[in-house]
């Protein structure tokens, strides 16, 4: 099996985000790729200039983050020609690595958005790199840059960041330092695509945690009333685990829950709300076994929430008894 490991750079809007295309935020202006097998060791590499059909001039973030400018991307090929390329690059059923979660987002909204066909599997695992050193290097839950990974693994500077090609090749000799076993039971899915039907929905348990992906809802109220979303079964024995505390919106649209497994103990869930272009809405899931700390932790987050909405209640309705008071005639006493 070979990883493929690539990088993108992209421009957006010059204009600002009432001239920005909703359906191409970013247009792909480089690609970098390297092959790797399955000992970490580089096979070929990829790379690709791109001249912009949609935001031809760059972004002044564009311009201080990478070290391209319109000059070098005249007369370089289309996205269109320049992604055909490297798909066929690629090879048939490639294992695509990534530092970040955003790399395949792009590359698909690219693709839709010049009418070529998508060549990848649904649903569509990945491997991102920046997550696996987290849990290989330090809590599972940081997200470091990737000069940051370099410097910590003590690996030669000897390339630019922020530049398609150079960062897939950091990324590639990133990976020499990570097991094989740290990578494959640590895939990502993407969320370009999500299950459509109840029949689709994805339902993936790794070493410590289990993820749900969910069908579309028409809004956030029907997604956590449904049976599948809410559910609390144990990821280990397979049995409901029978909640404390019911599901709550921590803020935002996340909401957490906590169960109790008779066998294993204290479940933590925790659903994420996100909304498609097209204004349906769906669940990512995960569920994971925690001690009895982080148990307290949750049940002391819901009493913090509930005290700040009973005050943010009670604020409003002072204020609503204030505004409707008759105001005083004029020289009327106070007193």
């Amino acid at each position: 099996m070979n990883y493929i490991v690539f990088d993108l750079e992209w421009n957006q809007s010059p204009n600002g985000k009432e001239a920005e295309q909703p359906l191409l935020p970013f247009e792909i202006i480089e690609i970098g790729a390297v092959k790797v097998d399955s000992s970490h060791k580089i096979l070929d590499t990829f790379h690709a200039l791109i001249h912009p059909q949609v935001y031809t001039s760059l972004h002044r973030m564009t311009r201080e983050i990478i070290s391209l400018s319109e000059k070098d991307l005249e007369g370089k090929p289309s996205f269109a020609e320049a992604a055909r390329e490297f798909l066929e690059w690629c090879a048939p059923d490639p294992v695509f690595c990534t530092w970040g979660p955003s790399d395949l987002l792009e590359l698909q909204r690219n693709l839709a958005w010049y009418g070529l066909p998508s060549p990848f599997p649904f649903p569509l695992f990945y491997y991102d790199i920046q997550k696996i050193f987290s849990i290989s290097y330090e809590d599972r839950k940081t997200r470091r840059s990737l000069e940051f990974a370099v410097d910590y693994l003590k690996i030669p500077k000897d390339r630019v960041f922020h530049n398609a090609f150079d960062d897939a090749l950091y990324t590639a000799r990133i990976m020499e330092y990570l097991s094989e076993e740290a990578i494959l039971s640590n895939s990502s899915i993407d969320y370009y695509r999500t299950p459509g039907s109840r029949r689709q929905e994805i339902h993936i348990t790794y070493k410590t945690y289990s993820k749900f992906v969910s069908k579309p809802f028409s809004n956030k109220a029907d997604a956590m009333k449904d049976r599948v979303v809410v559910s609390t079964r144990c990821y280990l024995c397979h049995k409901n685990a029978r909640k404390k505390i019911r599901w709550f919106s921590g803020g935002g649209r996340n909401y957490f829950c906590l169960a109790w497994c008779e066998q294993h103990g204290w479940l933590k869930g925790k659903a994420r709300l996100r909304q498609h272009t097209d204004g349906t809405w769906y669940v990512v899931k995960t569920q994971k076994l925690i001690q009895e700390e982080e148990a307290y932790s949750i049940r002391e987050k819901q009493e913090v929430i509930r005290v700040k909405r009973r005050l943010k209640k009670a604020y409003h309705a002072k204020a609503a008894e204030k505004s409707n008071t008759p105001p005083q005639a004029d020289g009327a006493s106070s007193l």
